[in-house]
């Protein structure tokens, strides 16, 4: 364990899930700050409102976030694509 935390070697994916079970904690509780999982403070709310959608309402709500996101994947591999320009120097 101290060479883990020490940064002196990294845990292998199955050692992660034993410690994930012996500690009764996720993976990602183990990997991640809290920080960075998880929606921000901002949409966290808006989430937490979702719970008392019906299952019709669920659905519909996480299909435009599904659609929103391909979208935004879409435009992300568009831009990665696109021939470098050069810098004019």
């Amino acid at each position: 364990m101290q060479r883990y935390e020490k940064g002196e070697a990294q845990p292998t994916l199955e050692m992660i899930r034993k410690l994930s079970k012996a500690l009764t904690v996720s993976a990602d509780r183990l990997l991640f700050d809290d920080d960075e999982r998880g929606p921000d403070d901002s949409l966290r709310l808006q989430f937490e409102a979702l719970q008392q959608f019906d299952d019709d309402e669920r659905a519909t709500a996480q299909a435009v976030l599904e659609g929103l996101i391909l979208k935004h994947q879409a435009r992300q591999s568009q831009l990665r694509m696109q021939p470098k320009k050069k810098a004019s120097g």
